[in-house]
């Protein structure tokens, strides 16, 4: 069996086998097969996580590229079902030749559907939750090949636990999103003073539908990213395409790969290259279709760390990531980012009944990351903070249980469902500790 990669280069895999069902009945037999002779089975998304999470180890890996597309959609209500392994970017593609969007998207829009919701993708906005958020209900197929409906009337404690469910509950088919109609945004984007940003950061989180900004580590200045509502009867003003290819290809993509491909060759340069960098930011404003808005393509490989920490701890926690920047003897070449989001009812979600603001820091691949994320999770640990469940992190199942106030009754629902761990993997062992 061919050797599975995700797409960071965090986690490997050698599965057993490949299975590519067309259908529910074939994954639903792979699934049995695999339950009978005591084996694993992992759905194959994208491998955006940096995290262990996706890897199917030594089991079998399901393939769910050819479960895809929109099975229906009410432009009315705007209640979208779709399979399982749509990725989200032709999803947004689909969804606007409908007059529909999500109402919120992250930045990346290269993950399966299913594998956005189960690892708890979100985007930006103080009045908004992540993808799960937006999901209505849901059709899995379980540890014993059936096929299990459920929703907040429905099974409601399986959809408490399946909307961000880990893949640890079954292999989701369809999920049925609510969506709103079609809307464009207007992009603002300009450097700012990081000290600036933070004593106005209530502020601009209030102000603006979504807002996040970047913050170089070595350097003092940001990038504030501000997105709100187009105003109905106007028309959106999209960059000019050159505009556009040389900003966010040439600049963001290959001239800042080259960038970071310097300073993993003379560390000694990563420092003034930061400074560089954030000087070089400059103002952008346009306004186009909101995927296109929300989402952005991204070539360079870098590894993540990502924490929601409760919004009030913001300022201690960058406050403290600035100071411990300074003691670490390897500097950090990618750029902090800070985005916000509303509480919410989804049981592992690390915006659970909290309103949150997220910290996601990052390092170019192949450069030295550990102390750096080691020194960020001391940091946001101290803050209550929870740990994307996506991105690289340290923490087990002692640790997350004092985290989330569900999360024995996610287990539970977990043995209901998977007494036998048919869809366990060594990350899911680690995070949510041993089935049954």
């Amino acid at each position: 069996m061919q050797r599975w990669t995700n797409w960071a280069g965090t986690a490997t895999a050698t599965p057993s086998a490949l299975v590519a069902p067309r259908d529910t009945d074939e994954a639903a037999a792979a699934i049995r097969d695999a339950a009978r002779g005591g084996g694993t089975v992992r759905p194959l998304g994208t491998g955006h996580s940096f995290s262990g999470i996706g890897s199917p180890d030594t089991g079998c890996a399901l393939d769910l590229s050819h479960w895809s597309g929109i099975v229906h959609a009410d432009p009315h209500t705007g209640l979208v079902k779709v399979r399982a392994g749509t990725p989200l970017h032709r999803l947004n593609a689909e969804l606007d030749g409908l007059g529909l969007a999500m109402a919120n998207l992250g930045d990346i829009d290269r993950q399966t559907i299913a594998g956005a919701i189960s690892t708890g993708t979100h985007g930006t906005g103080a009045g908004l939750g992540g993808l799960a958020t937006q999901v209505e209900e849901l059709e899995l197929l379980l540890a014993d090949g059936t096929e299990k409906r459920c929703s907040a009337a429905e099974n409601p404690e399986l959809f408490a636990a399946a909307r961000l469910g880990l893949g640890a509950l079954g292999v989701i088919t369809t999920v049925t999103l609510r969506c709103v109609p079609a809307f464009s945004l207007v992009a603002d984007e300009r450097p700012a003073r990081l000290d600036d940003v933070l004593d106005d950061f209530d502020q601009l989180a209030a102000d603006n539908d979504h807002v996040e900004f970047y913050w170089f580590p070595h350097a003092s200045n940001t990038l504030v990213k501000r997105n709100n509502r187009l105003p109905a009867g106007q028309s959106p003003k999209p960059l000019h395409p050159l505009r556009h290819f040389l900003e966010y290809e040439v600049l963001e993509n290959r001239l800042f790969g080259a960038v970071c491909r310097l300073g993993r060759a003379v560390p000694a340069s990563v420092r003034p290259l930061n400074r560089f960098c954030a000087a070089t930011w400059s103002a952008r404003s346009y306004s186009d279709s909101s995927h296109r808005v929300f989402t952005t393509q991204r070539n360079v490989r870098f590894l993540e760390c990502e924490y929601a920490v409760p919004r009030e701890a913001l300022r201690d926690v960058l406050h403290e990531l600035r100071a411990a920047v300074g003691r670490l003897d390897d500097p950090v070449m990618f750029p902090v980012e800070v985005r916000v989001a509303a509480p919410d009812d989804v049981w592992l979600s690390t915006a659970y009944q909290r309103p949150s603001a997220y910290i996601a820091i990052h390092q170019f691949r192949g450069m030295p990351h550990r102390r750096w994320f080691d020194a960020f999770e001391d940091i946001a640990g101290a803050h209550g903070g929870r740990p994307h469940w996506g991105k690289m992190h340290r923490l087990d199942a002692a640790a997350l249980r004092e985290r989330y106030p569900r999360f024995d009754d996610f287990r539970r629902v977990r043995a209901e469902v998977d007494p036998t761990g048919v869809f366990r993997n060594p990350y899911l062992d680690r995070v949510l500790g041993a089935c049954g």
